[in-house]
């Protein structure tokens, strides 16, 4: 294992590393815009330059190979030269419009522009005007006039998500990114994955049209949470507005809504990448909600709905549960402590792939379009829904039940988030916080846990799914009727 020198300070490395890696994993920051951990190497930016000891050049780091004593600096007279240089020929064409750019407050060439040139831009000549607002697809508009050519969406389409749909054209100050017309190319609009490519662009060139003009970073703060779009359980950060910046004068809504999804990195899962679906978590998790419990169509107060429900479970000889995959490791198991004895026990799927959707690929998407169904299955088995002649109770948590196929006649106890028919159908009906007013964890189909954290609080009148089994269950152990 050789040993290298990186700002005089020793570090072991591998052959197989190069000098980027070994001070990223060492703590010392060299400055990149084109390189990424996940992406071939392209040395389009030339920023990440260092000097080795005796040279009078400069070199760049993503693309140097480790060898035995080699001794680099990343901060000489020269090396910060060369880095203002390019600073200064990145901005010769790139417009000053970060007042109104959505990467704004998390854009790296405004931060290297501050930490390593600081200066107006030395050119007199009018800049290089080309197409501002070009659409790549339903989701993503790109900026050819803030695109520093650092080509990370193009390797991405390429050798991640490969539907290679992007490439560069012309060359020179003319050069831009463009759909590819190469072989294998697809647009796209058909890439799950393309809204990646918004989170590698390094400024504001790459832009969510569902994000566009909506908000500001710096209003936002980012809850650890997971995609519940399918059994992989990506690792994702729910963006939403800060409560000490709650708009007050406007739809208070918004406080309240979710404003973007990124991915969070987690090796073990999905590593940095999420399909489009995780993006749209919004869409899933911001029906109309059922605010209020009901009896048989009527609304009524929560403990003449607990007095109800728990009736029902105590007269029931042989009840039957059909269990969600959607709820966490923390209520699954509150569900089997309290009726886990006491009923049949099925697990169903919530949700089934939507028209249109991937259902499985190679990369990240699974076939099973439920978070939690490896636990749900390890406490209450995987034998499919079936109901014994003489059920006399049924009892519905979460969505995807065809209500037209419980037994007729049979009491249904019912727990749904959303505005639904059958919420009015069922003899007792609960409304339930949804992931994002709750902390808990989800097990992939792997077994790996993840953890998600609560983002709003609950809307009033609904109830936490996990307190409902413990109220009911502490009351039915008491009161049930042996079968």
């Amino acid at each position: 294992m050789p040993r290298i020198f990186i700002d005089g300070q020793p570090f072991d490395a591998s052959l197989e590393h190069t000098v980027m890696q070994v001070a990223d994993a060492n703590g010392i920051y060299i400055p990149r815009l084109c390189w990424h951990p996940k992406l071939s190497i392209a040395g389009n930016c030339r920023l990440c330059v260092v000097q080795v000891e005796g040279r009078s050049w400069v070199e760049i780091s993503c693309n140097m190979p480790v060898s035995e004593n080699l001794r680099v600096q990343t901060d000489t007279e020269l090396v910060r030269a060369h880095r203002k240089a390019i600073l200064q020929f990145l901005t010769l064409n790139h417009p000053v419009d970060c007042g109104i750019c959505d990467k704004a407050g998390e854009c790296t060439l405004q931060d290297y522009h501050v930490a390593y040139n600081g200066e107006a831009s030395v050119s007199r000549e009018p800049k290089v005007e080309i197409t501002k607002f070009y659409s790549l697809s339903s989701r993503i508009t790109l900026d050819n006039e803030r695109c520093v050519l650092c080509t990370r969406c193009v390797r991405f389409t390429h050798e991640v998500s490969k539907s290679h749909a992007l490439g560069v054209q012309d060359r020179g100050d003319y050069s831009v990114i463009r759909p590819s017309q190469g072989p294998g190319a697809s647009p796209l609009e058909h890439d799950a994955y393309s809204d990646n490519i918004i989170d590698l662009c390094p400024v504001g060139a790459l832009l969510s049209k569902d994000f566009l003009y909506k908000d500001r970073v710096w209003y936002l703060k980012a809850t650890p949470s997971v995609c519940p779009g399918c059994e992989r359980g990506c690792n994702i950060d729910v963006w939403h507005r800060k409560p000490e910046w709650a708009l007050r004068s406007l739809d208070a809504r918004h406080n309240t809504a979710i404003a973007r999804v990124t991915p969070r990195d987690n090796p073990a899962v999905n590593g940095p990448w999420v399909c489009n679906k995780a993006r749209d978590l919004a869409q899933i998790l911001e029906r109309p909600r059922a605010h209020a419990p009901m009896a048989r169509g009527r609304e009524v107060p929560f403990d003449e709905a607990l007095v109800q429900a728990r009736a029902l479970i105590a007269k029931a000889r042989r009840p039957v549960a059909l269990v969600s995959s959607w709820g966490s490791n923390e209520e699954l198991q509150a569900f089997k402590v309290a009726f886990g004895e006491r009923f049949a026990c099925f697990v169903k799927a919530d949700h089934q792939p939507a028209d249109g959707e991937v259902v499985a690929d190679e990369l990240l998407i699974r076939a099973d379009k439920n978070p939690n169904g490896h636990t749900a299955r390890a406490l209450f088995g995987s034998a499919p829904v079936a109901f014994a002649p003489d059920t006399d109770l049924v009892l519905v948590w979460g969505e995807g039940a065809d209500f037209a196929a419980l037994p007729r006649g049979v009491p249904v106890i019912f727990l749904n988030a959303y505005l639904a028919p059958e919420n009015g159908h069922a003899d007792v009906f609960f409304p339930i916080s949804v992931m994002t007013e709750q902390r808990g964890h989800f097990s992939n189909f792997e077994g790996v846990t993840s953890a998600f954290e609560r983002c709003f609080a609950k809307p009033p009148g609904v109830l936490d799914a996990q307190g409902l089994f413990e109220a009911l269950g502490v009351y039915t152990a008491r009161e049930a009727v042996t079968p």
